[in-house]
């Protein structure tokens, strides 16, 4: 894999969009998070005008629950005591589990899945379709950032967010909007302490891991941005990257698996030094989907 990724070319990769570009700084560093306003502009729009009113600066971390989801928003049960949203947000948000497939750039895995007629990718997210319904979605591989909700459908406003930990829970796909996904930063969220109440919620507050603020890169001068590149998944390099992991042949593997889960499928990063060329933030050209 290492090997492909050495032989890339600038153009098999892409700038991330400081417009879609969270910063969740934690006491051990800073986690980013790509946002996804192709599948979720609602809630994408509200997390940007969270993000500007300082909304969760100075909440927290309150569950991390064993091979499931990290949790972070405003610990208050009482909707009284919560905090307020701000401006430019609104306190009600349509569902947005899935998306209309037309004119969805969709770049299909070559093996089945079981949870959906057809995966692949889609301007980077690992995504799901089903074209006879002319619908797609994004999954819940690790890593995937989402909005939690109560009972209702449309119950979720953007402020409670979540990220995946463990093995890819895809019930949750079409049942929860998926926002964006961490490209940086996972190893800070994944070994947090698991909480010991229910659902992995921290019952003492003292356990909870403070959050100093969470900032769309776009509001930060260039100079404290980070300069991250994922590799395109419409690029020849990444279904070479594909084809390297579904049928291993380096000397210890004795058979290869010849299928590969969309889950277990990597997405490169890199990070650029101001010396080194960036790629432009710009989206994969429409085209007919393959």
């Amino acid at each position: 894999m290492q090997e492909i990724l050495d032989a890339t070319k600038p153009t098999d990769w892409r700038a991330l969009d400081p417009r879609d570009t969270l910063y969740l700084t934690l006491p051990r560093g800073r986690v980013v998070i790509e946002l996804a306003p192709d599948f979720a502009p609602a809630h994408v729009a509200n997390i940007r005008a969270l993000a500007r009113n300082g909304y969760w600066n100075g909440l927290s971390i309150n569950r991390s629950q064993d091979n499931f989801v990290v949790q972070w928003g405003d610990p208050a049960e009482d909707d009284k005591s919560r905090k307020p949203l701000g401006k430019g947000t609104k306190a009600k948000l349509p569902a947005e589990f899935a998306r209309s497939s037309d004119k969805l750039p969709f770049h299909v895995l070559p093996d089945p899945d079981g949870w959906a007629p057809q995966v692949g990718f889609a301007d980077g997210f690992p995504a799901a379709r089903d074209t006879s319904a002319k619908s797609a979605w994004l999954a819940h591989c690790y890593g995937m950032v989402g909005a939690g909700r109560d009972v209702a459908a449309d119950s979720s406003n953007g402020t409670e967010l979540y990220v995946v930990i463990g093995q890819s829970p895809r019930q949750l796909d079409r049942n929860i909007t998926v926002v964006g996904r961490v490209v940086q930063g996972m190893e800070l969220l994944s070994v947090l302490p698991r909480g010991t109440g229910a659902l992995g919620f921290y019952e003492n507050p003292a356990h909870r891991v403070p959050i100093a603020s969470i900032r769309l890169a776009a509001d930060l001068p260039k100079k404290d941005r980070v300069g991250i590149e994922v590799l395109r998944t419409d690029s020849a390099a990444f279904d070479e990257i594909i084809e390297s992991r579904r049928n291993r042949r380096d000397e210890w593997y004795k058979q290869p698996a010849g299928h590969i889960d969309l889950c277990n499928v990597p997405l490169p990063t890199r990070e650029i030094s101001e010396k080194a060329p960036a790629a432009k933030p710009a989206k994969p050209a429409k085209g007919k989907a393959k």
